[in-house]
């Protein structure tokens, strides 16, 4: 709840018209959950090992649950004891960074290409082959069991649907 409330204060929230899903605030309220709302828009982090998604280890596709972009293969997926879903690549242009000063630390912050929702954050110490740890909220994320992710395309971006 306190990156939330600091996210809020130090002026990290969205300005929905960078991004190609816009919506007011209200809409986003009426849309999401408490806590997706939270996570999403706030950039608030849920509590570590409250996600079940966490141990979620079917195929599928993990898609933002703002927008329904398809973020994450399951194929990329490991348990990387951290109490968060965690991936080693994002679908091909699913996701930006940006610097994230908040907490007192330097971090790289994670957000969905298409709507700007705050996922969590991404770290150096994955597993091959890439060496990156995505650290996701599960709140910020929708299962979709035995949907096959899209196909890596020349420089287009993934169908969102």
């Amino acid at each position: 709840m306190t990156e939330g409330l600091l996210g809020r204060l130090g002026g990290r929230g969205h300005t929905s018209a960078n991004f190609a899903v816009a919506s007011s605030e209200e809409e986003w309220r009426r849309k999401l959950t408490p806590a997706q709302y939270r996570v999403l828009r706030e950039h608030g982090t849920e509590r570590a090992g409250s996600s079940p998604l966490d141990k979620e280890y079917g195929d599928g596709v993990y898609r933002c649950a703002g927008c329904g972009q398809p973020l994450f293969a399951s194929g990329t997926k490991f348990n990387s004891g951290t109490g968060w879903p965690s991936f080693w690549a994002p679908v091909d242009q699913a996701v930006e960074t940006q610097t994230d000063r908040g907490l007192f630390m330097t971090r790289t912050e994670v957000h969905c290409s298409r709507c700007g929702g705050h996922l969590g954050h991404v770290f150096d110490d994955g597993p091959q082959p890439t060496g990156l740890r995505y650290c996701m909220n599960g709140a910020a994320l929708d299962f979709h069991r035995g949907e096959k992710p899209p196909e890596a395309s020349d420089g287009d971006p993934p169908p969102t649907n």
